[in-house]
């Protein structure tokens, strides 16, 4: 299993009303299996994937630690959500014949024109909070969007 995959699957997991979550993939010689469950403290178990004849050992980590200065925090929440800033309609390039601003896999500096919204005659840009990749495009070119609806998926 990539660790982008494990890394989706934690983002994913965190903003579900599940409570716990098992995903098992691979080979009987080459098995990973993550195991992921919300409780108060709010740990992740990420098991390390152990050598083919013994079991996979499984690792608690944090998905928000308290730390002091200078101590390192691993921070799971790699991907982010671009959210409509407004009710409108999303335009996925500059006009009908140009390419997109982004696609699935595109590069993008903070700052970068993601989309348009056109909002009562209004064409309002939405750019890039951070700099990343696009893992995803949710809506499609002249959809109407609603306000805080997820538009795009950062890495």
């Amino acid at each position: 299993m990539d660790i982008k995959v494990i890394k989706t699957l934690i983002n994913l997991f965190e903003n579900s009303q599940l409570g716990e979550m098992e995903v098992e993939s691979g080979e009987a010689g080459d098995k990973m299996r993550v195991t992921l469950k919300k409780n108060s403290a709010s740990p992740i178990a990420v098991p390390a994937q152990a050598p083919a004849p013994a079991p996979a050992a499984e690792v608690t980590v944090p998905l928000k630690a308290e730390t002091g200065p200078g101590e390192g925090v691993l921070d799971f929440n790699l991907v982010q959500d671009v959210k409509s800033p407004m009710v409108g309609v999303f335009y996925a390039a500059p006009s009908p014949e140009s390419e997109p601003f982004v696609t699935r896999g595109s590069k993008v500096k903070k700052g970068d024109t993601l989309c348009i919204i056109e909002a009562m005659k209004l064409m309002n840009e939405v750019v890039a909070e951070r700099d990343g990749e696009i893992v995803e495009v949710l809506p499609k070119s002249g959809e109407l969007v609603e306000f805080g609806q997820v538009l795009f998926r950062i890495f």
